[in-house]
């Protein structure tokens, strides 16, 4: 498989992403890749050809121009400077981020710092026709290089034609020891078509048992943890506030660049991007108002007399065993969520 190194460069101390998950280009997670359903084919002498998703040298420039976007982005605070870099669940993130701020925060990024990402490793499917695909493996600028703290930035990008530019559509942060081995043949990654039944859970089906179990917490095949159990926990706990209820609707997203994309690892099992929208309604007691903060306000439609309902964008990385295991089958790595919009009522 190819894993393509390109040196480190030299690090800068910046603030850390996670403490600002809605406005900044993204916050915690796990990164990696599922395969898109064809939407065309490439004919080589009358036949369907598999074919590499990208070059070293295109993968490189890929990854050089979402960076050079992001900070032009993030500098200026518009969305319209990186629109065509990113897609998917990161680009709703993205994209409702930079709107948000550029209301908050009009005359730029008083404390941007370059983002950089180096020690790039891609990781290369084939396959035939569009859309195409690969992952970057990075090291960014936004943590330190030693012990727990250590993390790598795991971005999906995807093109949809010959005269696309690569977006990204996904992006995860993961501990070194979490991004997995990848499975390969004749050099190259290998893909997981979205309706396989050689694991625990089939892609395509991630995200309705991923909203089922957020829903009621019946046993399921996700295991115990921050992205699940503990997030179920989290929630009851809000609702419960005096004077302010809260309800959760959870949505499957996969239509489009949202359409899971994932990994053969080298355990038998699959390393698989899906993502969900969620809204988070709260209403206040009779004669109040919710609190609404300057970030969500910029997004807001509507008027806020005792309720306002917040849209969320959730994007997952899991690892997914293979078939046979009903239970637990299926570990939450990472995951980033944004707010994408507001209203009011």
């Amino acid at each position: 498989m190819r894993r393509l190194r390109l040196r480190r460069a030299p690090r800068r101390p910046v603030e850390r992403l996670a403490a600002r998950p809605v406005r900044a280009l993204a916050a915690t997670a796990a990164a990696t890749v599922l395969a898109l359903t064809a939407s065309g084919c490439v004919t080589v002498h009358g036949e369907t050809a598999l074919l590499p998703a990208v070059t070293k040298d295109e993968a490189a420039q890929a990854l050089a121009d979402f960076t050079a976007a992001y900070n032009r982005a993030d500098k200026a605070h518009d969305p319209a400077l990186d629109a065509g870099r990113v897609t998917g669940p990161l680009g709703a993130i993205n994209q409702a981020g930079l709107r948000s701020r550029a209301v908050t925060s009009p005359g730029g990024n008083p404390n941007h710092q370059p983002l950089e990402l180096t020690d790039a490793r891609f990781v290369v499917p084939r396959k035939a026709g569009w859309p195409r695909w690969f992952l970057a493996d990075t090291d960014s600028n936004r943590d330190v290089d030693q012990g727990r703290a250590d993390q790598r930035w795991v971005l999906a990008f995807v093109r949809n034609g010959p005269q696309q530019l690569w977006e990204v559509a996904h992006l995860v942060v993961l501990s070194p020891r979490a991004v997995p081995e990848f499975a390969e043949e004749e050099g190259y990654a290998v893909p997981v078509a979205a309706d396989s039944d050689a694991f625990a859970v089939a892609p395509e089906d991630l995200g309705a048992e991923y909203v089922a179990y957020l829903q009621d917490g019946k046993p399921g095949p996700y295991t115990a943890g921050p992205h699940t159990s503990l997030w179920r926990e989290e929630r009851q706990k809000g609702a419960k506030r005096p004077g302010l209820a809260t309800q959760y609707i959870d949505r499957v997203a996969d239509q489009g660049d949202f359409a899971p994309l994932g990994l053969r690892t080298k355990d038998g099992g699959a390393f698989v991007f899906f993502a969900t929208r969620y809204f988070e309604r709260q209403t206040a007691a009779q004669g109040y108002r919710p609190k609404v903060g300057p970030d969500i306000k910029a997004l807001l439609t509507g008027d806020v007399k005792n309720t306002v309902t917040k849209e969320w964008v959730s994007d997952q990385v899991v690892l997914v065993k293979p078939a046979g295991a009903d239970r637990d089958g299926v570990t939450v790595a990472g995951r980033l969520q944004g707010v994408v919009g507001a209203v009011g009522s």
